[in-house]
């Protein structure tokens, strides 16, 4: 049976989570290769793409991706980052305790 502390702990818990996915939407992250720049949010979405005029059609498509996915792998690290905190509130294992196991 779950005691009224444990409720109040999950509600200030998730009432947490909901105030830093909306820190994430405002976070922007921006990577750019050789005349494409992809800027996206913490929350993995796509703000803007700008092509560069004398961008070669013919790397386009390789660019674009390299580009997008910098950019997506920047913004998953500021996201996991700011959500460590919520998960150790949470109980589960943050990157700091797991390194204080061995890990």
């Amino acid at each position: 049976m779950v005691s009224f502390s444990q409720m109040r702990d999950m509600f200030r818990v998730q009432r947490e989570a909901k105030k830093v996915k909306k820190e994430l939407k405002r976070i922007q992250v921006e990577a750019e290769a050789r005349g494409v720049k992809v800027v996206v949010s913490a929350d993995m979405e796509v703000l803007s793409i700008e092509i560069a005029p004398d961008v070669p059609r013919e790397s386009l498509s390789s660019l674009l991706l390299d580009a997008l996915n910098r950019a997506l792998g920047k913004a998953q690290i500021v996201s996991a980052e700011k959500m460590q905190g919520v998960m150790g509130e949470m109980g589960f294992p943050t990157e700091k305790g797991m390194k204080g196991m061995g890990a």
